[in-house]
């Protein structure tokens, strides 16, 4: 499910990218997609070995494996570091230090790469919930750690339904950081646009027989719960719960683990769980995006969709970080 978009000219000023923790690569088609031509991408880093292999089908790129383990000047030199990094306490007491508090986390590495690199832009993004991690000392020093390093930083909590055209409620902080204060002075958060696409618009037609419930014993405990075709539905383990906003609950990284928690609904043939296809349909990847369902267990791409980012929403901010870099 992609967006009509404004693309910039191929003969635009090219940039060069890393991608670190780089997932299944959502972060990276969002930028490709805004920078359409102008943008090269020379290394990415994902510890996850199932991640790897969807990464590579898809980029024709294996990413290197644990970034702690990478010395920044074997990175290659990039105007462009965009890092998904996971959420981690920091465990110095006080939050003064800036970069010396970030030891021992993921995040330090973002830092210590773009203290040597300095590129003209980091594109980072986390759970909502980064920005009141630890009573927000966490945030607070990933801002200032920033800062220090001479960046000048936007931040902002996206929703996807409400930024993407994208039926799903998911909510993320992506933070921005721009080294030209010119850039960065012209730089914005896209606009919030319409939801017009429905729950319907990202299922699939032709669903194999091994993700509907019909013959197994939980369909007798939610038969009758699981009604409605038009809206999506979560097993509790105890119970169901209907999402009745419309849209798909948020997608989540232990999707995988028990199959509790990926979402189900009722079509004409019964009452299902949602495909890893569907997964990535509601996270806005491309329909020619290549899913190695013979070569990874189903519970690997469910964790690895759930993990993932909303293209869209990347692509609408990145296109503002090119507009900006361009009126810089």
């Amino acid at each position: 499910m992609t967006m009509i978009i404004k693309k910039p000219s191929s003969n635009d000023t090219h940039y060069n990218a890393i991608d670190l923790f780089a997932g299944i690569g959502g972060i990276r088609i969002g930028f490709e997609n805004a920078f359409n031509k102008s943008i090269s991408f020379k290394m990415s880093s994902e510890i996850d070995k199932n991640a790897q292999i969807t990464y590579k089908k898809n980029f024709n790129d294996t990413p290197h494996g644990d970034i702690t383990k990478i010395k920044e000047e074997d990175i290659p030199s990039h105007d462009i570091l965009l890092a998904g990094f996971p959420c981690q306490a920091f465990s110095v007491a006080g939050y003064r230090k800036g970069f010396e508090d970030t030891r021992g986390t993921l995040f330090f590495d973002v830092a210590r790469i773009a203290k040597f690199h300095k590129p003209s832009i980091l594109f980072l993004e986390n759970v909502k919930g980064f920005v009141g991690h630890d009573n927000g000392n966490t945030f607070k020093t990933v801002i200032k750690t920033l800062k220090d390093l001479g960046y000048s930083i936007a931040h902002k909590v996206l929703n996807t339904m409400e930024y993407s055209n994208i039926p799903q409620n998911r909510e993320r902080i992506y933070i921005v950081a721009f080294k030209d204060k010119l850039a960065f002075a012209n730089f914005e958060f896209p606009q919030k646009i319409k939801l017009e696409n429905s729950i319907t618009d990202c299922l699939e037609k032709k669903i194999e027989k091994k993700f509907y419930y019909n013959d197994k014993p939980l369909y007798e405990k939610i038969k009758n719960d699981v009604t409605d075709k038009k809206s999506i539905y979560q097993w509790r383990r105890q119970y169901v719960r209907e999402n009745k906003s419309s849209v798909c609950p948020t997608l989540t990284a232990n999707m995988g683990t028990g199959g509790h928690n990926v979402p189900i609904i009722r079509d004409e043939v019964g009452i299902r769980k949602i495909t890893p296809r569907e997964c990535a349909n509601f996270q806005g990847f491309p329909k020619d995006y290549i899913i190695p369902e013979n070569d990874i267990a189903t519970s690997h791409l469910y964790k690895q969709f759930g993990n993932s980012v909303t293209v869209g929403v990347v692509e609408r901010i990145a296109l503002k970080i090119y507009e900006a870099l361009g009126n810089s």
